[in-house]
């Protein structure tokens, strides 16, 4: 059939094949909500079982259709670029080849051809907010779609007017790239035939106060090293050899497990490294340390970095300062085949107001509350997501499932808990909107956070889900079902504001502050707790954990000996920061590396060494681990002096542990202690012993306890108790004392 004449298809004849003027600028200039209703290949009004097929090519002098057959259509020119013309026969698939002046032919395929690549159960989930696994769904996706390769896109923006996609393939005009909007949840989808991974890309979206605005894709997978802002297309082709590592991990309960956490920000433990290059320093480093997981600082990108991650803006893409996505996974890879456990911190409590980011994202405000005395905590200058909305909740679910299941990550520790779920939090009178009830709770965030919980244990078995929650909010680590939040641990971090005060104390008046270091033995079952020492401690003017310790070097180094010996045995898991573990004499900086030069002086050397050994001691003693849950696992022994403190801890098969801690500044004993059994105790720790650089007072290695009752026990025995020390026993088998 040859082509129809031009006249035919004036916008305003009466052709049942012809479009509405408004129509057609609205195709032409990139602001048509539908596009893909118009342009493309449709059936044809005029001409039974022949097709239309529409185009916009701006400045073309000719346009032509090359159908899968061969065969060529020529299209005419309707108005303002918008080009038309009937093709004979059955659809095919086909390419346009556009003349240009002074330019060869350019032949490419037509994004508007394609049906759509997000389906109907896809988008009835996430309109649900059920959709478990919606990175598959929204964000860029290089795959195969009908006929051909390309990338799709998908983005969430029920406000706006219009979307387009820009980016370097089209240099960064997006007006033929227009996407159409595929329901009133407002996905906004096009796929780009040909276009593959390293593509850079934003969306522009039509406001509805009819401003374009240009956003980075929330769900992007990979972006640009900031401060550059654009998304990237991504292509994964990383294979994981960390099998037995995730069977292993389903099949076990880390909460009644040992577990000893190495805190780091990859940016400053060794300025400079990327994420492969990591791989072998750190887990060197954390093998000989004997530490059973690493956490790192917050990992998803962000464009401020002495934030340290904590203000997000983009939830799914690990940051690009240190390589692409499958180079974190290899990192992931190489620490799980060394048997060592990924924390990861995750931020769903706030994110900041760039303009290219989330902050109103379609003009109006949408992963935001949109009353700023619900949507903007003050204190950080940033946002607050909407957790009653359906969709901004299913955002962050499948983000936190995203790392555990894209990304292998073993444990979330999710931050500023406390900020979430109360709705006065840092809020003067009259600043805060109280619930439905009255109160001041926000249950909306403890729905989103019961949500998370629940669905995570239940997809991921055999990992953690940590809170920092700084209030007495009960139960964090309840159930979620039976009312708690649902967290597998909560960071205790009572018992870190009042453990550090009281080491403050210069050691002759300990005794009188002896509360503050065994209170929290009080309430030490109430929650699954995790005892931190975090980069919270060590910046913004609060000084190193050495400098926090009072004396000159030997008893500072001392207490911070002490103490950690007295955390480790204390109930709870343990958290401790890059270089606590050697005494780093400087507040940390994330402009700067470690003070790795100390490790030249024997002491610091030496308090190294009894970290890897207060971790190898504990891994291989089930009464410091087995119990931390329950109050069972513990019991109070009375010191011989205010300021020592003596417990013991209890495996679930009866084997006991002695701690001993003398926190005062001379040798002291020999002091008689009570124990539950007679026999030979070994010293399997000694903090003063002379390879951590201490004084070498001690036991020799074992003490034998009598039959001699002892401040209610039935067995005692005589210690020598060396300063600014701690000591552990480990009780003589069962067989051994006929128990």
């Amino acid at each position: 059939m040859p082509p129809r004449k031009r006249d035919d298809l004036r916008p305003d004849a009466l052709h049942p094949d012809a479009l509405h003027p408004e129509h057609i600028a609205a195709l032409v200039e990139g602001r048509h909500p539908r596009p893909h209703d118009a342009l493309g290949q449709h059936p044809s009004a005029s001409a039974p079982g022949d097709w239309v097929i529409r185009a916009v090519r701006p400045l073309a002098e000719s346009v032509t259709a090359i159908r899968a057959d061969g065969s060529r259509i020529a299209l005419e020119h309707v108005d303002r670029g918008l080009w038309q013309g009937v093709a004979p026969g059955p659809g095919q698939a086909y390419e346009l080849e556009a003349t240009y002046p002074d330019a060869p032919p350019y032949r490419a395929d037509d994004p508007y051809r394609f049906v759509p690549t997000v389906g109907e159960i896809d988008r009835h989930l996430f309109g649900e907010g059920r959709h478990e696994q919606l990175w598959h769904v929204l964000g860029s996706h290089v795959r195969p779609h009908e006929d051909v390769r390309g990338t799709s896109f998908a983005v969430w923006a029920p406000h706006a007017q219009a979307v387009r996609v820009i980016g370097d393939f089209n240099s960064w005009d997006g007006t033929g790239h227009a996407m159409r909007r595929l329901d009133d949840t407002g996905i906004w989808e096009l796929f780009v035939p040909g276009l593959g991974a390293g593509t850079t890309y934003k969306y522009e979206l039509l406001t509805p106060s009819g401003a374009w605005v240009k956003r980075a894709d929330p769900m992007a997978r990979y972006t640009q090293v900031p401060p550059d802002t654009a998304s990237v297309v991504g292509e994964s082709h990383h294979v994981w050899t960390d099998d037995e590592w995730m069977r292993r991990r389903a099949a076990h309960n880390p909460h009644d497990s040992a577990m000893s956490i190495y805190e780091l920000h990859v940016g400053s433990w060794r300025p400079g490294l990327s994420y492969r290059e990591l791989a072998d320093p750190l887990i060197e480093y954390l093998t000989e340390l004997a530490f059973t997981h690493v956490e790192f600082l917050p990992l998803a990108e962000h464009p401020y970095g002495p934030s340290w991650g904590y203000q997000v803006t983009g939830y799914y893409a690990p940051t690009s300062r240190f390589g692409q996505p499958d180079d974190l996974k290899h990192l992931i890879d190489r620490l799980h085949q060394a048997d060592i456990g990924v924390i990861m911190d995750w931020v769903p409590g706030h994110f900041p107001k760039d303009e290219w980011a989330l902050a109103r994202f379609d003009g109006e405000p949408l992963y935001e509350h949109s009353d700023p005395r619900r949507g903007e905590h003050q204190d950080w200058g940033t946002l607050i997501f909407d957790y009653g909305n359906s969709q901004v909740r299913n955002f962050l679910v499948a983000n936190a499932l995203y790392w555990l299941e894209e990304f292998h990550i073993d444990g979330l520790r999710v931050d500023a808990v406390a900020s979430m779920l109360y709705l006065d939090y840092s809020r003067k009178e009259g600043e805060w909107l109280p619930n439905v009830h009255g109160g001041r709770e926000n249950l909306e965030a403890i729905a989103f956070l019961q949500e998370t919980t629940a669905t995570a244990y239940k997809r991921n078995p055999g990992i953690a889900m940590i809170a920092e929650e700084s209030t007495s909010y009960p139960g964090v680590t309840a159930r979620s079902d039976q009312g708690g939040l649902g967290f597998g641990l909560k960071w205790n971090m009572g018992w870190m504001h009042d453990s550090l005060q009281y080491m403050h104390e210069d050691p002759m008046w300990r005794g009188g502050h002896r509360h503050d270091i065994t209170f929290s033995f009080v309430y030490a079952a109430s929650e699954n707790f995790l005892l931190p020492i975090s980069h919270d401690e060590v910046v913004h003017g609060k000084g190193s954990l050495l400098h926090k310790m009072p004396g000159d070097q030997w008893r500072k180094l001392a207490n911070v000996r002490a103490y950690l010996s007295f955390m480790w045995a204390h109930p709870g898991k343990q958290l401790l920061f890059m270089g606590c573990e050697f005494g780093q004499p400087s507040e940390w900086s994330e402009q700067r590396g470690l003070d790795w030069w100390i490790l030249d002086q024997p002491a610091h050397r030496g308090l190294q060494g009894l970290v890897g050994e207060l971790n190898r001691v504990y891994r291989d003693l089930p009464a410091l681990w087995e119990q931390d849950a329950g109050a069972a696992g513990f019991e109070l022994l009375d010191g011989p002096a205010d300021e020592v403190v003596a417990f013991l801890r209890w495996s679930r098969g009866g084997d006991a542990v002695a701690c001993i801690v003398n926190f005062g500044g001379e040798p002291s004993g020999p002091h008689r202690v009570g124990l539950p059994f007679a026999g030979t105790w070994t010293e399997v720790l000694n903090s003063d012993a002379e390879a951590f650089g201490g004084s070498g007072v001690g036991n020799l290695g074992a003490v034998r306890a009598t039959d001699d009752p002892w401040d209610g026990r039935p067995a005692s025995a005589e210690l020598v108790l060396p300063p600014l020390a701690a000591l552990w026993l480990r009780a003589p088998s069962r067989d051994a004392t006929g128990v």
